[in-house]
């Protein structure tokens, strides 16, 4: 009647097992360690580095702990703080400015646990320390950019319909054109409205020219507002990612700000520069007819720079003179994928335009055949020329291919900077605040402390009240905190305060099902039933009750989960979490050591309940 078949008793003895071992990284908690990895995409993470950090640490007399190198980054672990600290300054002095050096966090559980694929959970910024940040975005700026387009836009159009006009001016977010003929300016205004209706076009006259404004309409402003926030959203989510910050936080608040939170960074100012990291890619002709007279060049390297140009240096240090006018930029790339080219076999980036950019890229090499076109990354504020090759024909569809790379790898990590783009508008730190990581360990402490008290008055009430039978909840209700944590383990979840909040709660919820289990034995024994047949009773007739009360806070749940945000949805993922392991521990897990204790007596006497 209380005996399991052997296979149940090996399902929940692995169970356990497994629990204890993918609970346990989360009490070794974590070490000091730097981070170094390169400022650019085309410098490698290899072992020439890795040497150079190890001869760095030596040269300063300082020991790491270990080194590890994955494909973005090199990690040296210390035991303090303060050796951390001094190897920041040693390795940043010693690396120059061509690599960041950073103060991180890593778990400190053995190697032979992360090998097995158990894995601490990550801490939030109120258990882990970290920064916090509340940026604006500045709107007038995105609809200045939106306008500036528009006056590029409205340029080729003209000129692809034969509309001549005195002048094109653009004034923050207005463009301006003059003409000499009011027959001219409304032939203007019809092909303006029929190719952009999202702008309001007004009249007006200045002497003897015909003006007519462009502005954005309300609606348009407002679009364009929204793709910038979110734009910048996607950015800074694409670039905190790849840094490799645990489980960063980017989430919109109201209107125009941004709520970036990044656990484990201690070092404000180099996440302000992580924040700041973005890439972007400028299309600009070359001054061919400077770039054939060497003098002309020379003269431009010590800065006598002609009227109208820039100088940038390509890969191997050769000048380049380009036109300030940009033909296209990163905001028209819907897609970037590393590559060959097929006619070389050399890695590549293949680079798909949207429709607008498509068009003005088609019409630029088709008007500028024989001529060199630049192609420039911009990353963390400097440019260089990728490559500046001849236009041999004009280019359709809207696919470029962009040669020049180094390395696959380097076309790799530019197409995911081009893919992560460049922000819609510039973005100003509002708010900062610093959670210490001491300030986090005492989080942990008091909420640690809160649980333990608290499993601990449950399990003294139950041995009290319910005798043996109070011991097999307590060590289900002990099952059931190993599973959960275990679980939350595995998916890498995000711990909070409010997670912690959500354990307690879920402890205490849980010896709900082992009171109503134990005071159904109970009453089965009262109505004369045998010890034996009151145990299988009691299980069975409670268990309808256990489901129905668990299925109806695991729909308050879902609702917590699917309305709130933030801290609430946390809570509710471990709430819900927690209602699925307390049903399995406290009808099984109990039932197991009932079974185990009780299952092979025939003639049972009495129970101790």
């Amino acid at each position: 009647m209380n005996r399991y078949p052997l296979w149940k008793y090996v399902v929940v003895g692995v169970a356990m097992v497994l629990a204890l071992l993918y609970t346990l990284p989360n009490f070794f908690g974590e070490v000091p360690a730097v981070q170094v990895q390169p400022t650019r995409s085309s410098q490698k993470v290899d072992t020439a580095l890795m040497q150079q950090v190890e001869a760095g640490l030596a040269q300063a007399g300082l020991k790491a702990d270990g080194l590890s190198m994955d494909t973005h980054s090199i990690k040296a672990r210390f035991a303090d703080t303060d050796s951390q600290i001094k190897a920041k300054d040693v390795l940043q002095t010693a690396l120059g400015p061509n690599y960041t050096v950073a103060l991180n966090l890593l778990p400190a559980s053995p190697q032979w646990l992360t090998n097995l694929g158990a894995l601490p959970m990550y801490l939030g910024l109120d258990l882990r320390g970290g920064v916090h940040f509340l940026l604006q975005v500045d709107m007038p700026k995105a609809l200045e950019k939106s306008a500036e387009r528009y006056q590029g836009d409205i340029r080729t159009l003209l000129r692809e319909k034969k509309v001549r006009y005195a002048g094109i001016d653009r004034e923050r977010a207005t463009v301006e054109l003059r003409f000499h003929d009011a027959a001219i300016r409304d032939e203007a205004r019809h092909a303006i409205e029929s190719a952009f209706p999202e702008l309001e076009l007004s009249d007006s006259t200045r002497g003897e020219e015909q003006v007519l404004t462009a502005t954005l309409s309300k609606p348009a402003q407002v679009k364009t507002q929204e793709f910038a926030l979110q734009q910048n959203l996607t950015t800074l989510r694409n670039r905190v990612n790849e840094l490799g910050v645990a489980e960063p936080v980017i989430q919109q608040q109201g209107v125009d700000r941004v709520v970036v939170q990044l656990p484990g960074v201690q070092d404000t100012a180099k996440a302000k520069e992580i924040l700041g990291r973005t890439a972007t890619l400028e299309i600009r002709l070359v001054d061919d007819e400077v770039m054939q007279d060497p003098a002309r060049v020379q003269a431009a390297t010590t800065g006598q720079l002609p009227f109208g140009d820039e100088l940038y240096y390509e890969r191997n240090g050769v000048p380049v003179l380009v036109k300030k006018t940009v033909v296209l930029t990163g905001e028209y790339i819907t897609d970037a994928q590393p590559g060959f080219d097929n006619q070389t076999s050399q890695a590549a980036v293949h680079v798909n335009l949207d429709g607008r950019g498509a068009r003005i890229f088609k019409n630029v090499t088709r008007e500028n055949v024989g001529k060199r076109m630049a192609i420039l990354l911009i990353e963390k504020g400097k440019a260089e020329v990728i490559t500046a090759p001849v236009i041999r024909e004009e280019i359709g569809g809207g696919r470029v291919q962009i040669t020049g790379m180094d390395s696959p790898q380097e076309a790799s990590d530019v197409a995911l900077l081009l893919r992560a783009g460049a922000l819609a508008a510039p973005m100003e730190i509002v708010e900062e605040r610093t959670v210490g990581p001491s300030m986090g360990a005492d989080n942990i402490a008091k909420g640690f402390h809160s649980n333990i008290w608290g499993f601990i008055a449950v399990a003294a009430f139950m041995i009290f009240y319910y005798r043996v039978f109070g011991l097999f909840s307590v060590t289900a209700l002990a099952a059931n905190g190993l599973l959960l944590v275990a679980i939350l383990s595995l998916l890498q979840a995000t711990l909070t305060l409010p997670g912690m909040a959500a354990i307690a709660l879920t402890l205490g919820m849980a010896i709900d099902a082992n009171v109503l289990i134990n005071e159904r034995i109970r009453e089965e024994l009262r109505g004369g039933n045998s010890p034996q047949a009151a145990i299988s009773a009691g299980y069975e007739r409670a268990f309808g009750t256990i489901l129905d009360s668990n299925i109806t806070t695991f729909i308050a749940g879902i609702a917590l989960f699917w309305l709130g945000s933030g801290p609430v949805r946390g809570f509710a993922v471990v709430l819900c979490l927690g209602i699925l392991t307390s049903i399995f521990s406290a009808v099984t897990v109990s039932r197991v050591l009932v079974n185990l204790t009780y299952g092979r007596q025939a003639r049972l006497a009495k129970l101790i309940i």
